[in-house]
């Protein structure tokens, strides 16, 4: 009976947990990609610079590595979870009201990139012992399938979500009250910090899912696998922070997407994603983690492929396949990065090892994207050309990615593969 009631209240930990992910993912649509260029335009931003604060997020994983440390045997990381979140998100309401301050151009900047950076290493910070506290909760056979149904709900809360808002903008905006845009996005996000915080009471809490000892680098190291896991991670963010952190402004300039259509796209992505989650979860227990990510990354090449040939004439069309074709790949790209280090790493052990792998990727994919700014920067001051061809900087940037996807598939079938078959 005491196992059965444990299993119960699990169940609904989870399906707290399942609403929790959905809260967060629609407040981090409101500070990416469109959302964040509508801002960052406000504020006169360059394209390369919003691409630099869109790959934050990746550089803010580098935050992690301290809650190894911050989190080291405590026996409940919950209230400290909450009132962080509670902290990070209100930064982010924060981040939309500062282009209507009655300040000076760089006060507003400041105070802008106070807030926003402010907001991810608070997130990053606590992100590896939610994760243990909240997977904790859930039995490790049916990680993949659960994984799926939980991003089936973000995706489409987040259609209908991204939606609204994306009418709603464009009112506005139509309207020629941008000043009320920001205020009523700072309200959004607010509002959801609220429904976040009641999402994360409930979530039961036990010692075995919270408790851990700082893990020594050097036992990780010794785990051959965990060894040859981690460049997959560095790697793919390299690759998709070489592109995707320019797509945003992208879209509303060079390609002139409006926000409604802007909200269509992410309909279909969430979508496609959605019905491609569970098939993808389903596929990893039954097969591997590794298996299924280098299906996904294949995908992903080809999308990246798709962008490179994407122009105004042609952006309608060609950025959607892009897209769409991105959206299955993400359906087992993100949820794959986890659970390959849950695979090869047991225990209190995960912890650590998650927020090690997750900072070594988040530092290189802010490094690939730093590096590509200055590129694109060159591309538009040359009046989009390559000698005599016209060449957008998305263009340029999506091949580059493309070929790093290309060599990560084959990393992952001569080393990755290989090495699971001989382990089992």
């Amino acid at each position: 009976m005491q196992a059965t009631s444990i299993r119960d209240k699990n169940a609904v930990s989870r399906l707290c947990y399942i609403i929790e992910a959905a809260l967060e993912y629609f407040i981090s649509l409101m500070v990416t990609g469109a959302y964040l260029a509508r801002i960052t335009g406000a504020l006169g931003f360059s394209d390369s610079l919003t691409g630099i604060l869109s790959s934050f997020v990746s550089l803010g994983c580098v935050f992690q590595l301290g809650a190894i440390r911050l989190f080291a045997n405590k026996k409940s990381v919950k209230r400290v979870i909450i009132l962080c979140h509670i902290i990070n998100q209100l930064f982010f309401a924060l981040v939309y009201l500062t282009p209507i301050l009655p300040l000076t151009g760089a006060q507003k900047t400041i105070i802008f990139l106070l807030c926003f950076c402010s907001a991810y290493i608070i997130a990053n910070l606590i992100a590896p012992p939610k994760t243990a506290w909240l997977m904790g909760l859930v039995p490790d056979h049916t990680r993949g399938i659960f994984t799926a149904r939980k991003e089936i709900v973000s995706l489409l809360g987040g259609m209908i979500f991204t939606y609204i808002m994306g009418n709603i903008i464009d009112v506005l905006e139509a309207a020629g009250n941008q000043r009320l845009t920001f205020i009523a996005g700072g309200i959004t996000v607010f509002a959801l910090m609220l429904l976040h915080t009641l999402s994360l009471l409930p979530v039961k809490e036990y010692p075995s899912a919270a408790s851990a000892s700082p893990t020594k680098l050097r036992d990780l190291m010794r785990n051959r696998m965990y060894v040859r896991i981690v460049p997959v991670i560095i790697i793919w963010h390299i690759a998709n922070s070489s592109a995707t952190p320019f797509y945003g402004a992208y879209q509303i300039k060079e390609l002139g997407f409006s926000m409604t259509f802007v909200s269509i796209l992410s309909i279909a992505y969430s979508l496609i994603r959605a019905a491609a989650s569970p098939v993808i979860g389903k596929y990893a227990d039954k097969t591997s983690f590794s298996r299924m990510v280098t299906l996904c990354l294949t995908l992903a090449a080809v999308a990246f492929l798709i962008n490179s040939f994407t122009v105004p004439a042609n952006g309608r069309i060609f950025y959607t396949l892009h897209y769409c074709l991105y959206a299955v790949s993400m359906a087992g790209v993100n949820s794959a990065m986890t659970n390959l280090v849950y695979d090869c790493v047991q225990g209190e052990n995960r912890r650590s090892a998650l927020a090690i792998s997750t900072a070594l990727g988040g530092l290189s994919g802010f490094a690939a994207t730093c590096l590509m700014s200055p590129i694109v920067d060159a591309i538009q001051h040359a009046g989009n050309r390559l000698g005599a061809f016209t060449l957008y900087p998305a263009q340029f940037v999506s091949a580059v990615a493309c070929a790093i996807t290309v060599l990560l598939i084959v990393y992952l079938r001569t080393v990755v593969i290989p090495a699971e078959k001989q382990a089992k």
